[in-house]
């Protein structure tokens, strides 16, 4: 039960794998080990679960990362990130098609449809990649080092963002790749058409967080204080006036990176419902052109974005693979829209 003596928030993201709670301390509250003051306030959450979120940075109190000896005070503000427990997000094989790249023991590379979410939790706990990708797995031979039956996502991409993806198939798969993606060693290209002319090349180097006003969205900050860092490499493709196909090559891997970098510089994504690409934003708004983009915008889910390329070391033959994908038949016809019309407005 949450305690009187204080404030809670819940926020659940259906994007992401975790459950976030926050508490406001009450000016009474005696002290007492941030632990012992957690288990007390989650319901059916462990000491062990409370613990290992804090050894691993997930526990803070004023915005600074405790330990779970920390003591709490009177007016602490006290938030703590934990995954989902296994029974809230049970794995459910599906026979979902898969488009499958690449397969070895280790691995395989998927290249994921749009309008498809990775992987079950808050709002989506079935019809997702990782369900397809049990049923999948279950019609393997039991293979050695096992990652506990599961697909071991090393990242992720979004529900109407299309394109490649590495999945481990052993522990040791895992963790080599979560390294690799971890130093930044990787190649991840993705194509992408934002509104606006962009001529040149550029880099994008701007801290990116969850935003304040909105916590299912992402936003970028003025100070290297706030936010992680983020670094996207842009380069344009084909210009078409009012919007161009460009080219985004990540340094960093950050939840909606490229979609809230280019809104931070006034080129959103085309059709990019949540970083307002969704509407007119470069053009003579007559009727004409508004219904040409309307029709722009019915060829595709969501934000016109595909993970083209995805290159890494094997963690067991140590060879450089890389993979390469078209993007998806809705995001062709947008092009193609595009390149017939796009100077007729």
């Amino acid at each position: 039960m949450i305690d009187s003596g204080s404030t809670v928030e819940l926020e659940n993201d259906e994007e992401e794998l975790y459950e976030h709670y926050r508490f406001i301390v009450d000016p009474g509250q005696a002290v007492l080990r941030i632990d012992k003051f957690l288990i007390d306030r989650l319901a059916k959450t462990s000491r062990n679960r409370v613990q290992v979120a804090a050894r691993n940075g997930n526990v803070l109190v004023n915005s600074k990362a405790v330990k779970p000896n920390y003591r709490i005070k009177p007016g602490d503000e006290i938030s703590i990130v934990m995954p989902y427990p296994v029974r809230e997000i049970e794995l459910i094989p599906q026979n979902i098609p898969l488009d499958i790249v690449f397969e070895d023991a280790e691995l395989l590379v998927v290249n994921k449809p749009v309008n498809l979410v990775v992987h079950p939790g808050y709002g989506n706990y079935s019809g997702t990649l990782v369900n397809g990708l049990i049923y999948h797995f279950s019609t393997l031979p039991s293979l050695p080092n096992n990652y506990y039956g599961r697909p071991g996502l090393v990242h992720r991409i979004d529900k109407n963002t299309s394109g490649l993806l590495v999945i481990a198939k052993t522990e040791d798969a895992l963790t080599q790749l979560a390294k690799q993606f971890y130093d930044k060693t990787t190649e991840r290209v993705y194509h992408a058409l934002v509104w606006g002319d962009i001529q040149e090349p550029m880099t994008i180097r701007k801290n990116v967080g969850r935003s304040p006003k909105n916590r299912k969205v992402m936003t970028t900050f003025p100070t290297e204080e706030e936010g992680k860092v983020a670094i996207t490499h842009v380069r344009p493709i084909e210009r078409f006036g009012n919007v161009t196909l460009i080219e985004c090559q990540l340094e960093t891997g950050r939840t909606h990176q490229i979609r809230v970098h280019l809104q931070s510089i006034g080129h959103p994504l085309f059709n990019d419902p949540e970083y307002g690409g969704n509407a007119v934003r470069v053009g003579t708004k007559t009727r004409a052109y508004e219904s040409f983009v309307e029709k722009g915008f019915q060829m595709i889910p969501g934000q016109a974005l595909h993970a083209k390329t995805l290159g890494f070391v094997h963690p067991t033959t140590k060879q450089k693979l890389t993979f390469e994908s078209v993007v998806n038949e809705g995001f062709e016809r947008l092009l193609q829209h595009w390149s017939k019309h796009a100077f007729d407005y």
